[in-house]
């Protein structure tokens, strides 16, 4: 057991109780049991935490201010081709599902929690907004129109939703992940691109 004291950082918690949400959801956040993976007392706790509330408004904030970054960058990237700029975002959001699934896991803890904490269904929706948001401005570029931009937006955010589901079953075939994006991109980003009018055919 670690002596207590300013050894440990806020971080440090933050990253234990993270730890600990991907393991067994948002239950196993609890003082006592976060201060035994540390190996120190609930004393280093308090240190930094006035209360488990505290943490937990804490945590949800970083993984907030996360996205936002996330969000930033996808809207700063421009391409020549708007399917690149959509196959890129994709690319992102598909990217937190890696072998330890830890992004995935905690925002599927994070939207359990979402169906009966209203502060925390009021984050989500925030964050939620924010990301269909950047798909409609991504899909609007590709489109030129408003109305499938909007749609197109709610239908790749649920795809890849469905991704995370999907792929949060164990056992799954090493190759799912790449076989559920190529039929997102196809679908939903490749298939959109607006055609040329035709001109009216003549008649004899």
């Amino acid at each position: 057991m670690r002596p207590d004291g300013p050894r440990l950082t806020r971080a440090d918690w933050l990253d234990a109780a993270h730890a600990a949400v991907v393991e067994g959801g948002f239950e196993q956040l609890r003082v006592l049991q976060l201060a035994k993976a540390l190996q120190v007392t609930r004393g280093s706790f308090y240190w930094h935490f006035s209360s488990q509330a505290e943490l937990q408004t804490e945590l949800l904030a970083r993984w907030r201010d996360q996205q936002a970054a996330i969000d930033a960058a996808l809207h700063a990237h421009s391409a020549a081709d708007p399917r690149h700029e959509l196959e890129q975002v994709l690319e992102t959001a598909l990217a937190q599902i890696g072998p330890q699934l830890e992004h995935m896991r905690f925002e599927l803890a994070l939207r359990s929690l979402g169906q009966r904490d209203a502060p925390v269904a009021r984050l989500l929706a925030e964050v939620d907004a924010l990301r269909l948001g950047l798909f409609e401005r991504k899909f609007l570029r590709l489109t030129g129109d408003a109305r499938s931009a909007s749609e197109l937006a709610a239908l790749f955010y649920l795809a890849i939703v469905g991704c995370y589901q999907a792929l949060s079953r164990p056992a799954n075939p090493p190759q799912l992940k790449d076989q559920l994006q190529r039929l997102i991109a196809n679908y939903l980003i490749r298939q959109q691109m607006p055609t040329a009018t035709q001109p009216p055919t003549r008649r004899a």
